[in-house]
């Protein structure tokens, strides 16, 4: 007996519905990884603020972008994507930052 459109059909769903799961899956760890990340960011938003240091830092800036790219790429991964992502995380943090020494943030 030979499978059928309906078979592969069926059999295609089921790759489908197990490939989705682990992205799903992946999509958790990644919003919990942020948080923790966000965590520590608010941390160092209060450090400068406590000590009168600016939000953000250009140089640390342009070195994680150029560690984050080499990483990127050893993973197979758009560099130009892994700075995009930075730089919209970054943007978050100095954001949080300037609203931690203003006292517009709570701790």
């Amino acid at each position: 007996m030979t499978e059928g459109p309906t078979d592969e059909r069926d059999a295609a769903m089921s790759e489908l519905l197990g490939i989705r799961s682990s992205i799903d899956n992946i999509d958790a760890a990644l919003i919990h990884l942020l948080a923790e990340r966000f965590k520590f960011t608010q941390k160092v938003g209060r450090l400068k603020a406590e000590h009168g240091l600016p939000p953000s830092d250009p140089g640390r800036e342009q070195r994680q972008i150029a560690r984050l790219r080499d990483l990127a790429v050893d993973a197979h991964l758009d560099p130009a994507f892994a700075e995009k992502w930075f730089n919209f995380v970054v943007a978050e943090v100095i954001q949080h930052h300037e609203e931690i020494a203003g006292g517009t943030r709570p701790e």
